[in-house]
C-alpha cells in the first residue's frame, strides 16, 4: 500500500492562492485500527506512525512552511498566528486563520464537521473543528470575526462529518441551538431509538449560523463520516480510530 494520503479535495470556487485537502484513512502507514493515515498524537497509535503521516502530510503542501497544529477542546478560540514555541506545544484552540504564506492551518476530526474559510479574492484563510459544542459555543462565529473581513466577502466549505442519521444527541444539545436560534429547530427531527432523543444535522446548523452572518457561498456538507470507510468515525468505531486532517493555506 502506498504510503502517500489519499486526499479529498473541496469542491469549491476557491481563488488559485488558496490551497486546502481533508486526509483520509484510504492510504498511508497507520496500523491496527488506526489505518492507514492517521496524523492525530492524542489517539493511542503509536508515535513514529503519526510522526510519518505529518512528514506526509506537509509533503503534500509542497515547501518547508509550518503546520500549525492546534489542542482541540471543542471551544471557541482562534489563533491567528503561527509562533515557533507552537511547534513544542500546540495552542489551545479549534480555530486558526492565515493573512500570509506563513504557515497552514490544521484541524482534526472524525465526526465533528470541519470548516472552511477564504476570501473571494484569495487573501485570507482559515479552519474550524465545528463539533456540537464548538457551533453552540460560537466557533463559526468567532472564526469569522478572526478573518476581519466581511462576511458577504467570504465562502465556506463544510468537510466530512456524521451525518443526521447517525448523530443521535439528547434533549440539551436542541435546545442549546434553539435557545439561540429558533430556526435551529429545523436540525432536530426525534430519534427512532431513544424517547426524548434526536437526531441532530450538524451540516444544516453549521449553514444556518454561517447564513445567521451573512455568508451567501457556503458548499460542501454530503458527506457521512459514520457510513462510509474512507473516513475515521469517533462513533462508529467506538471511540478507537485515528482522526481526518482538514488543511489550508495561502499558496
Amino acid at each position: 500500500m502506498s504510503e502517500r494520503p489519499t486526499l479529498l479535495l473541496p469542491d469549491w470556487p476557491a481563488p488559485a492562492t488558496v490551497g486546502a485537502f481533508v486526509t483520509t484513512r484510504e492510504t498511508g502507514p497507520s496500523r491496527g485500527p488506526f489505518a492507514a493515515f492517521n496524523p492525530a498524537l492524542h489517539v493511542g497509535d503509536d508515535p513514529r506512525d503519526v510522526q510519518r503521516c505529518r512528514e506526509l502530510l506537509a509533503e503534500e503542501i509542497g515547501d518547508a512552511r509550518a503546520l500549525l497544529w492546534l489542542d482541540q477542546v471543542h471551544g471557541a478560540n482562534v489563533v491567528q498566528d503561527y509562533r515557533p514555541a507552537y511547534a513544542e506545544r500546540a495552542p489551545r484552540a479549534d480555530a486558526a486563520v492565515a493573512g500570509d504564506a506563513g504557515h497552514a492551518c490544521v484541524v482534526l476530526t472524525a465526526d465533528c464537521l470541519p470548516v472552511f474559510f477564504c476570501d473571494r479574492r484569495g487573501t485570507r484563510v482559515g479552519v474550524a473543528h465545528a463539533g456540537w459544542r464548538g457551533l453552540a459555543g460560537g466557533v463559526l462565529e468567532a472564526s469569522v470575526a478572526a478573518l476581519g473581513i466581511a462576511p458577504t466577502e467570504l465562502m465556506a466549505w463544510l468537510g466530512p462529518a456524521i451525518s443526521n442519521a447517525q448523530f443521535e444527541v439528547g434533549h440539551e444539545v436542541r435546545d442549546a441551538f434553539v435557545a439561540f436560534q429558533a430556526e435551529a429547530e429545523e436540525a432536530f427531527e426525534p430519534s427512532p431509538y431513544r424517547l426524548g432523543h434526536y437526531m441532530a444535522d450538524l451540516y444544516k446548523l453549521a449553514r444556518l449560523r454561517l447564513e445567521r452572518l451573512g455568508l451567501a457561498q457556503v458548499s460542501g456538507g454530503h458527506f457521512c463520516t459514520a457510513c462510509e470507510s474512507r473516513f475515521y468515525s469517533h462513533r462508529r468505531d467506538d471511540g478507537v480510530t485515528g482522526r481526518m486532517a482538514s488543511v489550508i493555506w495561502l499558496r
